[in-house]
C-alpha cells in the first residue's frame, strides 16, 4: 500500500477517536469509539485459551474493524439504532473500502460480510463480545450516568449473543452479579 492511501485510511479511522458513544469512562467522560473498539479486541486476545477451535487472529481483526462504518455515521446507542442507520453504515463502509488497495479490500469486505451474516464461530464470538463490552462499561462507570432503561438493559443486551459459549454465559453471569451489587449499592446510598 503507498504511503498516502495508507495515510488516508488511517484519517478516517482517526474519528473513531473523536466520535463518543453513550458509554462513560470511569473517570467520567465519554467513551470513544475506537477505545470501545480496542477493548472489544482485548477482550478476544485475552480468550484465546477459551475458544481454541476459532481462529482468533480474525475475531481480533472483526473487532478492530467492527465499528469502521461508524466514521461517517457516528455512533448511535443500540436502543435507539434502526435497521436503516445499520444499512446507512455499512453502506459508507463498503463504499470506503472501494478505495481501499488489494488485498485489503478483499479482506475487510470478507470480514464484514461474515460479521453481519454472524453465522460461523468466529462471527459469533466478534458479536457477544462487542454487545458483552458495552454492559462492562456501563458497569464501570458511575451508575449516575445510567439512564433508566438502562437498569434492565444491563442484564438484557448480549444475554442473547452468549447462548453458544458455556464460558460466555459464565462471564454474563458475573456481568449481571456485579449490576445487581452496583445497583443495591446505589440504592442503599
Amino acid at each position: 500500500m503507498n504511503t498516502s492511501t495508507f495515510l488516508e485510511i488511517l484519517k478516517v479511522a482517526e474519528k473513531l477517536k473523536c466520535n463518543t458513544r453513550h458509554s462513560w469512562t470511569s473517570s467520567g467522560r465519554h467513551e470513544s469509539v475506537a477505545e470501545h473498539s480496542w477493548r472489544v479486541a482485548l477482550m478476544a486476545l485475552l480468550m484465546r485459551d477459551e475458544f481454541p477451535e476459532l481462529d482468533m487472529d480474525k475475531v481480533i481483526r472483526m473487532c478492530l474493524i467492527h465499528d469502521l462504518g461508524e466514521s461517517f455515521t457516528g455512533d448511535i446507542p443500540s436502543f435507539e439504532k434502526k435497521e436503516e442507520d445499520t444499512k446507512k453504515e455499512d453502506e459508507a463502509f463498503f463504499e470506503w473500502l472501494d478505495t481501499f488497495p488489494s488485498p485489503y479490500r478483499e479482506e475487510f469486505t470478507e470480514l464484514l460480510t461474515e460479521m453481519n451474516d454472524l453465522k460461523t464461530g468466529e462471527a459469533k464470538l466478534y458479536k457477544a463480545l462487542d454487545n458483552l463490552e458495552a454492559v462492562v462499561q456501563h458497569n464501570e462507570a458511575d451508575i449516575s450516568t445510567w439512564i433508566p432503561l438502562e437498569y434492565e438493559l444491563q442484564f438484557t443486551y448480549g444475554a442473547d449473543k452468549v447462548q453458544f459459549s458455556p464460558y460466555l454465559k459464565d462471564l454474563k453471569k458475573e456481568l449481571d452479579n456485579r449490576n445487581k451489587q452496583k445497583i443495591a449499592e446505589a440504592n442503599n446510598a
